[in-house]
């Protein structure tokens, strides 16, 4: 059970990684309370330091033998098997272990959280640790919320748009990397992906199951479903890796229980926290990852009746990944949790 302090130490296991420098930004933007920071990276980077709210932190390596003594909050955002060495044993040390991995979120005793959608979930952490979600299931949910509350949601179908920065500052620099040598007419290299990325579409995120579905596709399914508490919610999903930087793009469409106009559909939207309604489609006005680079909000546009099927809704919706498809989620959860 967290202390309610004046100031907490949090420690980033992965602090080096795209998401970890996400993360200290947002902790200064938002004057998380902090006491001290411990980083924690591989040994190539242990030595260095990295600035938050005006204080320069040394990077530790990150073995067995370190130390978490005194921690509050410990954010991971590195490896699953970073995941599963040090979740477990830290959430049982009594600290409040919030995981940006996979290998929790579908564990019933852990709460799979999106603070707008269901903070209910914090209220029960049996074992000291809380997962968010994939960076795509997210903004989905954030999408879905309102119109599940309005008039309820009977099925989903979405097509995702995902930056490489979802892969890694790697992945970033191999697409900076090919764009150059395309531009240079040079012959490119492909070593994040198993294919060029560059002025390309890749639809397949992650490993193939026997039904054909990836296992990000997978993810969504399954985590839309637990987040929203709707286990037999019908969705269906297809996820394509895209040349774009950052930011996470989605396609919805949804099936309602009962009927919702668009401006009904814009008003519910509007009104959820964390949602930003950019349509205008006549004046060129929706949201583009451009747009949502940097913001901590969902934007969401291209709203407009889905004639094929009845009370259907098409929905194009933008996420800044890094921020919150991961960081600003995390630290949010910390928030909640200190406030109670």
């Amino acid at each position: 059970m967290l202390k309610k302090k004046s100031s907490y130490v949090m420690a980033i296991l992965g602090a080096t990684g795209a998401v970890g420098k996400e993360t200290l930004e947002i902790l200064e933007e938002r004057k998380f309370p902090l006491a001290s920071l411990r980083l924690f990276a591989s040994k190539r980077s242990a030595g260095g330091t990295m600035s938050c709210q005006g204080k320069e932190w040394t990077i530790e390596e990150l073995t067995p033998e370190s130390s978490f003594a005194g921690v509050d909050f410990a954010l991971i955002s590195a490896t699953d098997a970073i995941s599963r060495d040090y979740g477990r044993k830290l959430g049982a040390a009594g600290v409040v272990v919030i995981d940006d991995s996979g290998v929790f979120r579908m564990e019933p005793d852990v709460p799979l959280v999106v603070p707008e959608v269901n903070a209910h979930a914090l209220e029960t952490m049996p074992r000291g640790i809380v997962s968010i979600p994939n960076c795509t299931t997210t903004p989905l949910v954030m999408a879905l919320k309102p119109l599940q509350e309005a008039v309820g949601v009977k099925r989903v179908v979405v097509t995702t748009f995902q930056s490489v920065s979802g892969t890694g500052a790697a992945a970033m620099d191999e697409l900076m990397d090919q764009t150059k040598a395309l531009m240079s007419f040079q012959d490119v290299k492909a070593e994040v992906y198993p294919y060029q990325i560059a002025f390309n579409l890749l639809p397949q995120i992650g490993s193939i199951n026997d039904g054909g579905d990836c296992s990000e596709e997978v993810k969504i399914v399954k985590e839309t479903r637990k987040i929203l508490g709707a286990p037999s919610l019908r969705v269906t999903a297809t996820t394509v890796r895209v040349p774009v930087l950052r930011c996470h793009s989605e396609a919805i469409n949804v099936e309602l229980e009962q009927p919702l106009t668009v401006n009904e559909a814009r008003a519910a939207l509007a009104a959820m926290p964390g949602v930003t309604v950019f349509d205008d489609p006549v004046k060129k006005l929706y949201p583009m990852p451009l747009d949502a680079t940097g913001k901590d909000d969902v934007y969401i546009g291209r709203v407009r009746e889905d004639e094929s099927i009845t009370n259907g809704l098409n929905l194009w919706v933008v996420s800044d990944n890094l921020r919150k498809g991961a960081a600003l989620n995390a630290i949010q959860i910390a928030e909640c949790l200190i406030k109670g």
